[in-house]
């Protein structure tokens, strides 16, 4: 393989790690521009979607898609769940303590994971087989097709959802000002706890579109949604193209760094340039002076 063909693989890879990133980062973003706080139990959301998915696949002998959106649903329910008994009780306080609980959550969450199905690292089959995909002289899998579609479809339904229907327009308003939409009728409790639906379903939407790349364990999603909070951060908290360039940006760095340095360095590049991000430019690379919410 010469450099070009090596440099278009690397490519390849980082654009496929970039949009499962994006895609975590939008449920960071979504529950942040609702709340105000940021959910450090998404990324159990992600472990969620992939070992789900594998219990009704493997163990209950289910076919794959209505698997796939069992484990959605139940990772949705969860979200909600997390919002009904955790969060919505201490309306009142800081935004530190409320960030401490979704830490406690997510520690929570990924126990009762271990518990349930132990510590075992499991594969999941590929949505469209194994037979890797060859192009311009590098090399994907089927699977990064799945990713890139799946990744192109939620942003697109996401700009309906929140651009031109009741509800979503609803969780815009209720992002900008809340005292405000409660003044014109907005529930804005449902608002907040749909905002956790909607990013509980995208997580797991991500941990099932990877699952049969990354194999899929109890703990798989600590370092997936450091990563997604890595990609929101330097898109500015928006959940528009700012994450999406965020998340983009990142896989790239990750995909060169590991192939021209050292793949030993491939996580450390996201919290190398997470502290880039936070020391010299806080408001994120792609913030522009008012940044779209939700």
């Amino acid at each position: 393989m010469d450099n070009y063909q090596q440099l278009f693989q690397y490519i390849l890879s980082g654009l496929s790690n970039g949009s499962i990133y994006a895609l975590i980062g939008f449920g960071f973003a979504i529950i942040h521009n609702a709340t105000g706080i940021i959910n450090f139990a998404q990324g159990e959301f992600v472990m969620l979607g992939g070992m789900l998915t594998l219990f009704f696949l493997v163990f209950c002998g289910f076919p794959l898609f209505p698997s796939i959106i069992l484990s959605i649903l139940i990772a949705t329910l969860v979200g909600i769940s997390f919002e009904r008994l955790a969060i919505r009780p201490l309306k009142n306080a800081s935004t530190i303590r409320l960030i401490i609980i979704t830490i406690g959550a997510s520690i929570f969450i990924r126990g009762a994971a271990m518990l349930f199905w132990g510590k075992d690292t499991h594969a999941l089959p590929a949505f469209s087989g194994e037979e890797p995909i060859y192009i311009a002289g590098a090399t994907m899998m089927p699977q990064h097709l799945w990713i890139f579609a799946v990744a192109v479809l939620i942003i697109i339904g996401s700009k309906l959802f929140f651009n031109h229907t009741i509800v979503g327009k609803a969780m815009r308003a209720c992002a900008y000002n809340p005292p405000a939409a409660s003044l014109v009728g907005i529930d804005v409790k449902i608002m907040v706890m749909l905002s956790f639906a909607v990013s509980a379903a995208i997580g797991s939407m991500a941990g099932v579109i990877i699952a049969p790349l990354t194999m899929v364990s109890y703990d798989v999603g600590i370092m997936l949604g450091l990563k997604g909070f890595c990609a929101v951060i330097i898109g500015g908290m928006s959940s528009g193209m700012g994450t999406i360039m965020g998340g983009l940006l990142l896989g790239l760095l990750e995909a060169l760094g590991a192939g021209f340095i050292s793949a030993s360095y491939k996580d450390a590049i996201a919290f190398i340039v997470l502290l880039l991000i936070l020391v010299f430019r806080p408001e994120g690379l792609f913030r522009k002076k008012e940044t779209e919410r939700v």
